[in-house]
């Protein structure tokens, strides 16, 4: 009860208790003296990837991005101290040696949520999941074990794509009431369709294909994800929120036009279930 009231105070964890459970739940089945890092770690993901649901233009979304982009070149104006997100997350970097241009890389890639541009190609999908989610999982790699994290890099890179499509999905109806699309457009091309016909969401088979393309081409970088070599256990607990992508990826194969209206989460006792069962079983 201690140790839950411990972890209950931790500003890191806390937030993630609110804003990102299925990581929060990861962190918790990390090594305990990883468990500030990590958390300071995806508090700050969480951060930056919620911008656009805190603002209503894009220039307060990206002045919100460039505080993060100078705090960590070290251009902050004013003190950092009253965000305790920022102050562990600094602590963390230095503590574990953590690059800084990975962060910067990180940031700079969501500006693009703050705008409706589309995603052109597959390539501008998988280098924006590279720059956030596949750098997300070497950064908490990097926490757990910096030797051990050299050796999972294209399991990471794979890994990331299909958490970035699987997270894209679940999100398909937000993103759909404010015409936002990350469905690239040669997939839409390739199934007759352009990004407004899809969005209107009248044309149920062509949108289905769509969605199973895009579904498929998660499954596709998990498998390849699971296929780069077996994770070392002691980063394992980096790639432990990569077992919640594949249920959602069947999933949204099955469900077809649905996403465009229906959420894909599963309850959170499931998903719950499932991280404990990656984390016994060793395998994302």
């Amino acid at each position: 009860m201690a140790e839950s009231l411990k972890q209950a105070s931790d500003p890191c964890l806390a937030m993630l208790r609110e804003t990102d459970r299925d990581r929060y739940l990861a962190c918790l089945l990390s090594p305990e003296d990883k468990r500030g890092a990590l958390a300071a770690l995806y508090a700050f993901n969480a951060e930056i990837a919620r911008v656009r649901d805190v603002v209503r233009e894009p220039l307060p979304g990206e002045i919100r991005l460039q505080w993060w982009r100078d705090l960590l070149e070290g251009n902050a104006q004013g003190d950092s101290g009253g965000n305790p997100v920022a102050v562990e997350l600094l602590g963390a970097i230095e503590k574990y040696r953590l690059p800084r241009q990975t962060f910067v890389d990180m940031i700079e890639a969501r500006i693009f949520d703050l705008y409706d541009d589309p995603l052109t190609d597959r390539l501008a999908l998988e280098g924006y999941a590279g720059e956030t989610a596949s750098a997300l999982i070497q950064l908490a790699s990097l926490i757990l074990s910096p030797d051990d994290a050299a050796r999972s890099p294209d399991a990471a890179g794979h890994a990331g794509v299909a958490q970035a499509i699987a997270g894209f999905l679940l999100l398909m109806p937000i993103h759909r009431r404010r015409r936002q699309l990350y469905l690239p457009l040669d997939i839409l091309s390739a199934t007759g369709l352009d990004r407004d016909t899809f969005l209107d969401g009248e044309d149920k088979p062509r949108i289905s294909a769509a969605i199973e393309a895009f579904a498929g081409l998660g499954l596709e970088h998990l498998a390849r994800a699971r296929k780069a070599g077996a994770v070392p256990a002691s980063v394992l607990p980096a790639f432990l929120p990569v077992a919640l992508a594949g249920p959602v990826l069947r999933q949204a194969v099955r469900a077809g036009a649905a996403v465009l209206d229906t959420s894909l989460q599963s309850p959170q006792w499931r998903r719950q279930l499932r991280l404990l069962k990656a984390a016994v079983s060793r395998r994302f």
